[in-house]
């Protein structure tokens, strides 16, 4: 019986790995259709006055959290998918989740120039853009 549980084990091992890379594919398509600002176009957004007037601010704190997702998405960007840490990948999830929410609150009539439009942008998200 010993032995059958050992020839066990490494399936369960195998399963489970199997199962994060679907998981990390799962969650980089997700994120590749959330994100539809290229590196460079996200970097210059986010230095611009608009990216910085925009969001909610931790108390004691100088930057909007979404801008600081701006800064660390435009990393994620750039990183090989091997390199990526579990709080890369958790932090993918969150800017997919903040993406649809966001999107599904979209106001009526123009939004070139909205705050909506602009706290989209500094989680990669252009709603403008054309995919």
């Amino acid at each position: 019986m010993a032995t059958s549980d050992t020839h066990r084990a490494p399936a369960k091992r195998g399963a489970a790995k199997d199962d994060a890379a679907a998981e990390h594919r799962s969650t980089l398509a997700e994120f590749k259709k959330a994100v539809n600002m290229a590196p460079a176009k996200l970097e210059r957004w986010l230095e611009s006055e608009d990216s910085k007037e925009v969001g909610w601010v931790h108390e004691g704190e100088h930057e909007s959290v979404g801008h600081h997702s701006g800064r660390r998405i435009v990393e994620l960007l750039r990183a090989r998918q091997a390199d990526l840490s579990d709080e890369d990948w958790a932090h993918m999830r969150k800017v997919v989740g903040y993406v649809h929410r966001h999107l599904a609150q979209r106001p009526a009539g123009d939004v070139r120039e909205t705050r909506w439009r602009y706290s989209l942008m500094n989680w990669g998200h252009d709603p403008l853009a054309h995919h």
